[in-house]
C-alpha cells in the first residue's frame, strides 16, 4: 500500500478530552429542562453521557430525549454551547496527553492534517483560537459548515481535493464508518468515548495517542 498523504482527525475524544467541559455544560441544560417540567434521571453521570460526545447535536438530542420539541431542544442546546464556550475561554478545555507532540511530529513528517468534527462553527473556531490549531491543521471542517451532514458524506464531498491515500482517526464508530466508506485507513482510539466494539472493523486500534507514531 502507498504511504498515506492525508491524516483526518476527529476532535472530541480523539485529541480533546471533551468530557471535562461537556459534562458540566450538559448538566446546566438538564437543570433548564427540569425547570420546564421535563422528567429526567435524578442523577446523570459522566458515563451516562460520554457516548454523546462526537455525535451530531441533532442525533444526540434524539437519543437523550426523544420527541423533545424543537424550540426546547434549541434552547437546551444553546445552554450547552454557551457553557462550553465560557469554559474554553476560561482555559478549562484540555487536550489528551501528547496531543500537541503527535500533531507536530506528523506535521514534521510532511502529512496533510485535516480537522473533521461533528460540531458547530463557534466551537471549532473557539478551539482553533484556544489551542492555536492553525499551526497543525491544513484545513478545519465541522458539520455545521455542511448543514450537519454525516461525517462520511462530508468527507465524500471534499476528498477529491485531498492528497491520497487518507487515514481517518477517531474514537467513535462514526469515524470508522467515515473512513471505510471513503477508502481511508482507519485508526480507532480506544482511550476516547466509544465502546471497544465500535472499533471491530478498524484497521488499527490505539490506547494512547503516541501509538499513532508507530503506525504512521
Amino acid at each position: 500500500m502507498q504511504k498515506p498523504q492525508t491524516i483526518i482527525f476527529d476532535w472530541d475524544g480523539t485529541l480533546h478530552e471533551s468530557i471535562v467541559i461537556y459534562y458540566p455544560a450538559l448538566l446546566k441544560s438538564v437543570d433548564y429542562l427540569k425547570n420546564q417540567g421535563y422528567t429526567l434521571h435524578q442523577s446523570i453521570t459522566q458515563d451516562d453521557v460520554k457516548h454523546f460526545i462526537g455525535m451530531n447535536p441533532k442525533d444526540m438530542w434524539r437519543m437523550f430525549m426523544p420527541g423533545l420539541e424543537d424550540d426546547v431542544m434549541l434552547k437546551a442546546s444553546q445552554i450547552i454551547s454557551d457553557a462550553m464556550l465560557e469554559a474554553i475561554e476560561k482555559n478549562q478545555a484540555q487536550l489528551y496527553p501528547h496531543a500537541r507532540e503527535v500533531l507536530q511530529a506528523l506535521k514534521n513528517k510532511g502529512y496533510t492534517l485535516i480537522y473533521l468534527s461533528n460540531s458547530k462553527n463557534y466551537y471549532m473556531e473557539t478551539m482553533r483560537k484556544a489551542f492555536q490549531l492553525d499551526q497543525y491543521f491544513d484545513e478545519m471542517i465541522c458539520s455545521e459548515m455542511y448543514h450537519f451532514l454525516p461525517k462520511k458524506d462530508i468527507l465524500a464531498h471534499i476528498k477529491s481535493r485531498l492528497k491520497q491515500p487518507m487515514v481517518m482517526i477517531g474514537d467513535r464508530y462514526l469515524d470508522i464508518e467515515t473512513g471505510q466508506s471513503n477508502g481511508a485507513i482507519t485508526i480507532g482510539c480506544a482511550y476516547g468515548y466509544g465502546h471497544i466494539s465500535e472499533f471491530k472493523d478498524a484497521d488499527h486500534v490505539i490506547h494512547d495517542l503516541k501509538e499513532i507514531l508507530t503506525i504512521l
